[in-house]
This record gives structure tokens, C-alpha cells and sequence, in this order.
């Protein structure tokens, strides 16, 4: 048994899914993997399952009807993780812009040094940010910046998505009013978990874009971020 799960997220990831799947299987560390698969198409969910038989009781399937949101997907997995016994609950994506060897680091950051969130992140150390383009980095950097402008948060990467939990934070945070579905999402878990006190340390770490499949990015996750950070900031002043 581990007491660490690592949720990764799927829509056609038929590319990627069985290599950063043995990824996180080959760390020194023993974790276990959580997929949660939107109905992929190209049939994602199909070849989890044929791993399954090679990784019984470390390797889980979680498929839901349709693609919805990536914050809706995390929410089903955080809520199925919870119902179990894991300690440190990761995201993490499936494409490999977040390196599996990082995990031990981010998993440390919490078991070890007293965390209760840690992030991999592209900004605590300059930018760190491979093969993007200059307007992507541009657009990513500035959106962090004006999040903690806004929200007062001290994290400079507030929309990583590569990030391990401690089990209370997830429970302390109700997850069923969690509202945002993109990158909005991201920001939106770490400031309730900065609202109730949690510590949130950044881990520096290198982010590769993927070089296989395509990616989710669209115009409306990020216009949700820019307006969503504005409405997080009101709800919590109005709550006081």
C-alpha cells in the first residue's frame, strides 16, 4: 500500500498515458496512480485498463460520461481518493510537461518539511519554462502576477497544475463549492487553501510543453481565469 496517489487526468491521451503511467511506477518512492478519463475517444480509458492486469492495486481507472472540466475532473478524483486512505493526493498532468522524477521532490516538500501544499512551479526561480512560445510565457507569467496582485497570495505560480495535497487541506476546502473548471481551477484550491491558513511552499521545477497530443488550451479558460480571480477575491472579502 502507498500512502500517495498521483490523479492524471485524460482526454485523448492515448500517446502519452502508458509512459507517464510506467513514469510514475519507476520512482524510487512507491506511488499510485489515479486516471480519470472523460470518455476519450481514442479509447485512453481502454489501455489503462489492459494496464491494470500489469499493475493490480496501483493502477486506477475513474471514467466519467463526458469531458467537462478539468477542475470537475480533479474534483471526482479528490473525492474518490478521499474515500480511501492516501495521505498526499497529487495532480499531475498526463503529457509530461510535469517530470514524474519531480514527485519525490513535491512529496518531501509535505512528508517531510511540513508543507500542506506544495507546487511545482515555473516562476519561483525565474521562468523556467521549456519550449513555449514567448506570447505563452508572456500570457502564463503576467496571469500569475496578477493573481497575486488581486488575491495578496504569495504564490508566484498560481495556475500550476502540479501540485501534491495533504489529505486535511482537501478535506478542510468543500470541495463541492469549488466553482471553475480551467486554469481558474488551479488558482481557485490554492486560495481557499491560503484563506484557511494552510502553508503553500513552491518546489522549482522545469516545464517541458508536450510533444505529443494536443493540447486542451482554449480562449475561454482563459478569459475564466482572468474574471474568476476578480470574483474569488470579492466572495472572500463579502465572507469576512
Amino acid at each position: 500500500m502507498s500512502d500517495a496517489i498521483v490523479i492524471i487526468p485524460t482526454y485523448n491521451e492515448i500517446e502519452n498515458i502508458e509512459s507517464i503511467i510506467r513514469a510514475v511506477f519507476s520512482q524510487q518512492k512507491n506511488f499510485h496512480v489515479l486516471v480519470v478519463d472523460d470518455n476519450s475517444p481514442d479509447k485512453t480509458g481502454e489501455k489503462v485498463k489492459a494496464l491494470q492486469e500489469e499493475f493490480d492495486n496501483q493502477l486506477f481507472l475513474l471514467e466519467r460520461k463526458e469531458k467537462n472540466g478539468l477542475g470537475v475532473a480533479y474534483i471526482s478524483g479528490f473525492k474518490w481518493c478521499l474515500e480511501k486512505i492516501y495521505d498526499y493526493i497529487f495532480e499531475m498532468d498526463a503529457d509530461f510537461s510535469h517530470n514524474p522524477k519531480d514527485l519525490v521532490r513535491l512529496y518531501n516538500a509535505c512528508a517531510i518539511d511540513g508543507a500542506d501544499l506544495s507546487v511545482g512551479s515555473r516562476y519561483v526561480k525565474g521562468i523556467t519554462v521549456v519550449n513555449w512560445p514567448m506570447t505563452r510565457i508572456i500570457l502564463s507569467y503576467g496571469a500569475s502576477r496578477y493573481v497575486r496582485l488581486i488575491t495578496r497570495m504569495k504564490v508566484k505560480d498560481s495556475t500550476a497544475g502540479f501540485v501534491c495535497y495533504k489529505r486535511a487541506v482537501l478535506e478542510a476546502i468543500d470541495l463541492e463549492k469549488i466553482k471553475f473548471v480551467g486554469y481558474a481551477f488551479q488558482i481557485e484550491m490554492k486560495f481557499k487553501a491560503y484563506k484557511k491558513g494552510f502553508k503553500i511552499v513552491e518546489i522549482p521545477v522545469i516545464f517541458k510543453d508536450r510533444t505529443k497530443g494536443k493540447s486542451k488550451m482554449s480562449g475561454s479558460i482563459i478569459s475564466e481565469a482572468i474574471f474568476g480571480v476578480i470574483s474569488l477575491k470579492l466572495k472572500s472579502l463579502f465572507a469576512k
